[in-house]
């Protein structure tokens, strides 16, 4: 038997990290199993189809032993010749800075500064610093984090933004993301965790406002083209045009015909802003009625929150199951393969933001450019020059002066 205790500890708890994902992945996995042999005939195969290979690919090595614990012999035949079909990608040696470490044949495609990789997205775009590739598949393995494991994975998160920045504005790509659910869902909380670190030159955050008796005779969707991003930028809509098929309808602040005429022109108007090359994301994030009722209260007692309220959330309290149909019906006509809605689970704020994030990270095929490694600080300047004294200036009073821990 080989002794562990030649490699870092650090390496050892991340070995265990990846073997208890692994497990995981493999109780929900033969819960699908079960699920496909119940379904038998000729049902299994369209079952089975249901998955991307993408996922039999990343569920390679756990699906060796799935024969042993109990998938019937249709469901592990089919499984296997799935899997079989898909290529393997080389197991890569992860680099830390500092410290050589032995290749680890869990790690599917990470890269230097990466933590618990159990997969890239798809051959090639493997990015640095990946946690996690489960956001293309159909179920996922949940990891549970303490408040400070958030902080932290927050962090490299918002790290990762700041490199998907770079490449955009280096590539001058064009990047749009949506953001919709109903009040109190955490629109506001997850944009404000995204922009936290990057440049406010190249990213920005659009609320459209009440439209002006002048808008109102625009075209639609003119108010919001106004805001569309150019060359190396990014644009967060918190709300967009999606508020003629959910606000408006509910509330009567549009005709029934330009709402059937917005559910009909809607898809035709994002596959025209993805043929000229902007990259179009949209998320709805659900909150339940208990969670929503919670905040809302949260709101009225806290006066940092209070300014959220609007008559309109009074109303879409009132108007729940119409917001329900609402909401249903939008996703109806406008939930398309080249421009599909991403919905994110929200009653917990903390979970939702590290989801969301993690999966617009893996939407955007960005790479680490390595800009940093050649700028070199020039000498300071040195010359006679005596400035003016100190007492003529207005400074600020020190009321408070922090002690560095």
């Amino acid at each position: 038997m080989v002794s562990i205790n030649k490699y870092p500890q650090e390496y050892i708890d991340e070995c265990r990290s990846r073997i208890a994902l692994l497990m995981a992945a493999y109780r929900d996995l033969l819960a699908v199993a079960r699920d496909l042999d119940q379904a038998g005939g000729s049902r299994l195969s369209s079952a089975i189809d249901v998955f991307e290979p993408r996922f039999f690919k990343n569920m390679a090595l756990v699906l060796d032993n799935c024969f042993v614990i109990g998938a019937g012999a249709p469901t592990h035949s089919l499984l296997r010749s799935r899997v079989s079909s898909c290529k393997r990608p080389e197991p890569r040696r992860i680099v830390y800075p500092g410290r050589s470490r032995p290749p680890d044949p869990r790690c599917f495609g990470d890269q230097p500064g990466g933590s618990l990789g159990l997969g890239s997205r798809s051959a090639g775009c493997g990015k640095p610093g990946r946690a996690l590739s489960w956001d293309h598949c159909r179920m996922s393995v949940g990891v549970d984090l303490t408040g400070k494991q958030y902080e932290k994975e927050l962090l490299r998160l918002q790290t990762e933004l700041v490199y998907m920045q770079e490449w955009i504005v280096a590539n001058g790509r064009r990047l749009v993301v949506l953001f919709e659910g109903r009040d109190t869902a955490g629109k506001d909380g997850v944009i404000k965790r995204i922009i936290a670190f990057l440049n406010p030159r190249t990213c920005r955050v659009v609320a459209v406002p009440t439209p002006t008796e002048r808008e109102r005779t625009q075209w639609f969707f003119q108010r919001y083209v106004a805001h569309l991003p150019a060359a190396g930028e990014i644009v967060l809509f918190d709300r967009s045009w999606y508020n003629r098929a959910g606000v408006e309808r509910v509330m009567g602040f549009c005709t029934q015909d330009e709402y059937e005429e917005f559910l009909r022109f809607c898809p035709a108007f994002e596959q025209a802003l993805q043929n000229d090359g902007i990259m179009l994301v949209k998320y709805w994030l659900s909150v339940g009625d208990e969670e929503q009722e919670r905040r809302f209260k949260k709101r009225l007692s806290d006066p940092r929150k209070r300014w959220k309220f609007s008559a309109i959330d009074l109303q879409g309290r009132a108007r729940w199951v119409d917001y329900a149909e609402a909401k249903d019906r939008m996703f109806a006509g406008t939930d398309i393969e080249l421009s599909p809605w991403y919905v994110v689970e929200a009653d917990d704020k903390r979970s939702a933001r590290l989801n969301l994030i993690s999966h617009l990270l893996s939407l955007v095929p960005y790479k680490h450019l390595d800009t940093i490694a050649h700028v070199r600080l020039p000498p300071r300047q040195r010359r006679q020059y005596e400035r003016p004294p100190k007492r003529a200036e207005r400074v600020v009073p020190a009321r408070y002066n922090v002690r560095s821990d």
